[in-house]
């Protein structure tokens, strides 16, 4: 159901706009499909709140946009500013090396930052190092494979705690020399939620607790590090199937690249948090060093990355953003700081493609 709009700056062409989103989601059978929950807020207001689909096919139960969603790699600006929470405490430095706080890594041959980990251009590799990838794993010595034989799959098919994935991620040796170029790097990020562990004496999942969400009134936000637990309210994940739909959910609970669970009204409070900062010791000036490129190389598309937000123009407009997939769900969340309009759009279903409906939604915005 739609939020009511009487705070929409163009006020004038409310309905229009709302047509105009309702239509971009109109092949969606609300009957018979997962689909996507839908957030747009303007000055501070949630003024289109809507879903679109089943949240859950099952029991025929609708999405409405208050659902929780698993949000995959838009999780990695909440593990970034935990780091920097850190960091503001003096408990770390951002720029010395990774294993002066994670002693048990490997030994890189080369210093390691965290700010480069939190930029990616730390030089780790990503997800193919853990599984076959030709091969690669094994001839890593890694050994990582299926209970039912063969190598590890990353999925819903085998299954790795925290401390099991961990050990195995300590071995991984870095896929290039650190500080050479821009390469995306989920397991730095699982790293980083690590460092948190071990310096702050808590999981990330309570350190942001404590630190992020209670502050922010995130009452309905957390890494889900707990693979058996109930999640209420949560959207479950599909995939399309020859026929239909199936379900898509994951085995995998470490967090840090990804594992956030939170719903469309509490982004509302994290994204006001960039425009009246009130988290960490000095927010104003802690918000401005998140905002801040990790580096000058180029993170695709023109444009940088600062902590778990791609920064670059779009049509003219500067846009800070991330997206998220992984197994049942495609996420997006883009911010436009001049403007102090965002879009956030968690989809159920992998087939999704949330950044279309992003630009389109911005489109129909700016053009009223």
């Amino acid at each position: 159901m739609l939020i009511a709009l009487a705070m929409f700056y163009h006020e004038t062409n409310a309905d229009e706009f709302n047509d105009i989103v309702d239509q971009l989601f109109i092949s969606i059978d609300k009957n018979t499909a997962p689909g996507c929950s839908v957030g747009v807020i303007e000055n501070g207001k949630l003024v289109h709140e809507a879903g679109y689909g089943l949240a859950n096919m099952e029991l025929g139960v609708p999405l409405d946009g208050s659902h929780l969603h698993r949000v995959a790699s838009v999780s990695k600006q909440f593990t970034a500013m935990a780091v920097h929470l850190l960091a503001e405490d003096g408990k770390i430095e951002l720029n010395e090396d990774i294993r002066t706080y994670l002693p048990a890594l490997r030994e890189y041959g080369a210093t390691v930052t965290i700010n480069s980990m939190l930029g990616h251009i730390s030089g780790m590799a990503d997800y193919d190092y853990v599984t076959d990838g030709d091969n690669l794993a094994q001839n890593l010595g890694l050994n990582i494979q299926s209970a039912a034989g063969g190598p590890f799959r990353l999925g819903n098919e085998d299954y790795l705690s925290i401390d099991e994935f961990y050990d195995v991620v300590k071995k991984i040796p870095l896929a290039h020399p650190p500080n050479q170029q821009y390469q995306y790097s989920n397991l730095a990020y699982f790293l980083l939620s690590m460092l948190v562990e071990e310096v702050s004496g808590q999981s990330l999942r309570d350190y942001t607790d404590e630190r992020i969400f209670q502050p922010l009134g995130m009452s309905r936000s957390f890494f889900s590090d707990k693979p058996t637990e109930i999640v209420v309210n949560r959207a479950s994940g599909y995939r399309p199937a020859k026929e239909g739909y199936e379900i898509d959910m994951t085995n995998l609970f470490w967090v840090g690249d990804g594992g956030l669970h939170t719903s469309i009204e509490d982004m509302v409070k994290w994204d006001q948090n960039f425009y009246a900062p009130s988290i960490g010791q000095n927010p104003a000036a802690l918000i401005r060093q998140f905002n801040t490129p990790n580096s000058d190389f180029d993170s695709g598309r023109g444009g940088l990355y600062a902590n778990g937000q791609h920064i670059r123009n779009e049509n003219g407009r500067l846009r800070h953003s991330h997206s998220g997939g992984w197994l049942g769900t495609s996420t997006y969340y883009a911010r436009y700081p001049e403007d102090r309009f965002s879009v956030i759009i968690f989809c159920n279903d992998v087939s999704q493609n949330p950044e279309f409906y992003v630009d389109k939604i911005a489109e129909a915005y700016f053009q009223n």
